[in-house]
């Protein structure tokens, strides 16, 4: 059914293979020949101490004059992508000693070893005839003078920035060994108001804190918003006449469809990584317990029954297993157990507090939580037998982890008093940051990579 309360349908967001035409590596220029893959410098990321690694990303070339502006916008989102990332320390271009790059011209790798750049990224933006948006790149390694990688891409030009994301995934994926992150998008819960009569709306935004759109316009609460990890929706809770109830949300249509009328309380809705089936918390007297619905059938199934608590359930990347949060053992703990219900396994062991919120990482090796004890709330992982707890940061009030889609960064909530704000971290405990948002922002759920 149709929501009145919703914003416009959204724009259709084409995936990376709809986005890009003519996409090709980018020929390598003449007496410059590719070198083997294994030969290349590549980024290790230690646990302990790590130095970025320096980086020259000289603005891009504009095609003709009118390309100009979209090639310094291009750049830029590219230098922030890897700088917010961490692995990589960009050059401030005050020290360039070449000021303009010609992209079909070998540099003057000389110039960019004297102020220590290990790598270096040229490129160039060209509106075609038709009207599309030619986008080239290429990856150097400095010391060698050997190219690393290099794509041509052709699209629409309001797609320049989503462009900017895919190449600075490719330069992730080239140095690191790993998927990058960057052409992905958060939906968050948007805050406004005052403490006592907030406005809370579900927004979308790319990655970066770009491109804020919103999905309700805050008439009704609402909570824990989760993203698919096959199809362009949105599961969510929400607070408005009566029980809460679970919905799920078509961002591409702005449509959107209740999952199912349950008595009691609802809590925490989640989708099973083949996105067919949701988990979530039911309350039912004074205990919860773990239910998932076929989303085909809306056939219910109970995962648990005992006299606790049992919420906030998270499938393992490959759908055999579950991480939930129970009280079952006096206070608040995860456990882990098969996903057709069955003994659960406590692997939250740590020295006092409570433990909550468990969110599994999209490359399996961890479990993220909110530990709570002392005063602070803690944001940590610990792999899913239990072992290698580490706390990532530690605050005032600090909640609601997610994964970006490589595993390599938890995004979270924190409030200082006033409102939320999200934040970074990477899993090492390193890189700690502000996302930007309009406003108050609190509920972070990471897509997966929009390709």
């Amino acid at each position: 059914m149709t929501d009145k309360d919703l914003i416009r349908p959204m724009p259709f967001r084409l995936s990376r293979r709809q986005l890009v035409s003519g996409m090709a590596s980018l020929g390598v220029l003449a007496g410059v020949p590719m070198r083997p893959a294994s030969a290349q410098k590549k980024i290790i990321v230690p646990e302990g101490e790590f130095a970025p690694l320096p980086i020259a990303i000289p603005n891009f070339a504009g095609g003709t004059p009118a390309d100009g502006d979209v090639a310094v916008g291009v750049t830029q989102v590219i230098t922030n992508n890897l700088k917010r990332s961490g692995l990589f320390a960009p050059i401030d271009q005050a020290a360039y000693i070449d000021k303009v790059v010609n992209f079909d011209v070998v540099p003057q790798f000389n110039n960019w070893k004297s102020i220590n750049a290990q790598a270096l990224v040229t490129g160039r933006m060209t509106r075609q005839g038709d009207g599309r948006l030619k986008a080239e790149f290429r990856l150097w390694d400095v010391a060698t003078g050997q190219p690393l990688d290099g794509q041509q891409y052709f699209t629409q030009p309001e797609n320049w920035r989503r462009i900017s994301h895919i190449i600075s995934d490719k330069i992730y994926e080239r140095m690191t060994s790993e998927k990058g992150y960057f052409d992905s998008r958060v939906v968050f819960v948007d805050e406004t108001g005052a403490k006592e009569r907030r406005v809370k709306r579900l927004a979308l935004m790319d990655q970066d804190g770009a491109n804020v759109r919103y999905l309700t316009r805050g008439s009704d609460l609402v909570l824990t918003p989760r993203f698919s990890p096959s199809t362009q929706e949105i599961t969510y809770m929400e607070f408005g006449q009566g029980d809460p109830r679970v919905y799920l949300l078509n961002i591409e249509t702005g449509q959107r469809e209740i999952v199912g009328n349950f008595p009691g309380m609802t809590f925490s809705p989640r989708f099973s990584p083949d996105g067919q089936r949701v988990i979530m918390s039911l309350q039912q007297g004074g205990n919860s317990n773990l239910f998932v619905m076929d989303l085909r059938s809306k056939s219910t199934t109970r995962l648990t029954d005992t006299p606790a608590i049992d919420t906030s359930p998270s499938y393992s990347p490959d759908g055999s297993h579950i991480a939930f949060e129970s009280d079952r053992g006096g206070k608040p703990q995860i456990y882990v157990m098969p996903a057709g219900g069955g003994q659960a396994q406590r692997i939250s062991f740590g020295e006092g507090g409570s433990y909550s919120t468990p969110v599994w990482s999209p490359r399996g090796d961890y479990i993220a939580f909110t530990k709570q004890g002392g005063g602070q709330f803690s944001i940590g992982i610990i792999k899913p037998d239990g072992s290698g707890e580490r706390i990532l940061t530690s605050g005032f009030h600090n909640e609601g982890p997610t994964f970006a889609p490589n595993g390599r960064v938890v995004m979270f909530f924190r409030d200082l008093g006033p409102g939320p704000n999200l934040f970074t971290v990477d899993i090492s405990g390193r890189f700690e940051q502000k996302v930007p948002t309009p406003g108050f922002a609190s509920d972070p759920a990471w897509s997966p990579l929009l390709s």
